[in-house]
């Protein structure tokens, strides 16, 4: 079946904010302890706010925090900063600078959403994005230069560069800086984010052509561990499988953040898109019940597998429970649903391509 370009931005979105919040349900979990609390979670969840697996370090580091109770499809900070490089881009009716996201984050981030809906490192970022300070410097004042916090939230970025894979490289690394430093490894990986969105949204790109675009076009350190990953789980033909091959690879406890580096986040969420050929529920359904950082394997996984077929796979209840839940959170930047933030993007990259036609046109009557 034929995918139009608007489907690829609607199911890369979808796949993104809808998986975010089924993953936000089992978010630091292991594997055993999603079965042994939840068996096998098939759709979104209501849940609260830390997380079941974040709780007694929660409860420790802020004795007095509130327990906040989320509907059903409600997202996660990986979101909102996604949705605030969505507004950006929207302003801009194009490709943004770090420091077009930065007035974003001025002029939209809610400070309520700190240490509630963000994370409490993101209120540092929001106070240097306020003073006068270039965008491209901000991600220096942050101590987590390996996260995913960049890599698992771009496609927003990568969807303004459909098809483009040099010019989303350039992207991700221009932004990018915003949250961590240039050329940083969480840079790095998010750049396989960003690739493979980009190559997904192609005519007649397949999962193949997916991951050879990323082993053509991202770090060769990244890429050796990308490959010996997607070629020692080949043989996992479901999630319960690829979680056990996994337990042998990534297991760091002990640090803060110490299940969100880049590294694990993305190669799994590109692994579990490999293993169900795309398809942008089986990637949300499997992300979700990986263990550990879920609902940013689960934005990765799902956002490339939506950019590549799109949204149909997905039931429009669970748009609905997002749509819903967003208009019940009093901490987030924004309330458009699902598809509104699709084709903000939608429509600027259409601005884009009719600016660059007319460009073309016009210096091509002088050649």
């Amino acid at each position: 079946m034929s995918v139009s370009l608007r489907d690829k931005f609607i199911g890369c979105i979808a796949g993104c904010h809808i998986g975010s919040a089924m993953g936000a349900v089992t978010e630091s979990m292991d594997w055993q302890f999603i079965e042994e609390a939840y068996g096998f979670i098939e759709k979104p969840l209501p849940y609260e706010r830390p997380p079941l697996g974040m709780k007694k370090r929660a409860a420790l580091l802020r004795p007095n925090r509130p327990v906040w109770k989320c509907e059903a499809g409600m997202t996660e900070d990986g979101v909102e900063r996604q949705r605030l490089m969505i507004l950006a881009i929207r302003d801009k009716g194009g490709r943004v600078t770090a420091d077009d996201v930065k007035k974003s984050w001025a002029k939209y981030m809610n400070p309520a959403s700190f240490g509630t809906l963000s994370m409490e490192f993101e209120r540092v970022l929001w106070e240097l994005a306020k003073a006068d300070i270039p965008g491209a410097d901000i991600g220096k004042y942050c101590d987590y230069a390996g996260l995913n916090s960049f890599a698992r939230a771009c496609h927003a970025i990568a969807l303004i560069n459909a098809g483009n894979i040099e010019t989303v490289k350039d992207d991700i690394f221009e932004v990018g800086q915003l949250y961590q430093t240039a050329k940083s490894r969480g840079l790095k990986w998010a750049c396989v984010t960003g690739v493979a969105i980009a190559a997904a949204t192609l005519p007649d790109a397949t999962v193949e052509s997916v991951l050879q675009a990323i082993y053509d076009n991202c770090d060769p350190m990244v890429v050796d561990k990308i490959r010996k990953h997607v070629e020692g789980s080949a043989y996992c033909k479901d999630i319960r499988e690829l979680r056990e091959y996994f337990d042998g690879v990534f297991s760091i406890k002990g640090i803060d953040f110490s299940m969100a580096y880049a590294s694990e986040v993305v190669t799994k969420g590109v692994c579990i898109f490999a293993m169900v050929k795309g398809n942008t529920k089986e990637a949300m359904i499997a992300g979700t019940n990986m263990g550990r950082d879920t609902d940013c394997v689960t934005a990765v996984a799902a956002g490339i597998s939506g950019a590549l077929t799109g949204y149909q796979s997905i039931p429009q209840e669970w748009f609905d429970m997002t749509d819903y839940a967003t208009r019940c959170n009093p901490y987030t930047c924004s309330y458009h649903t699902v598809v509104e933030f699709a084709d903000m993007i939608y429509n600027a990259y259409q601005k884009r391509l009719a600016d660059e036609k007319a460009y073309v046109s016009t210096m091509q009557a002088l050649l």
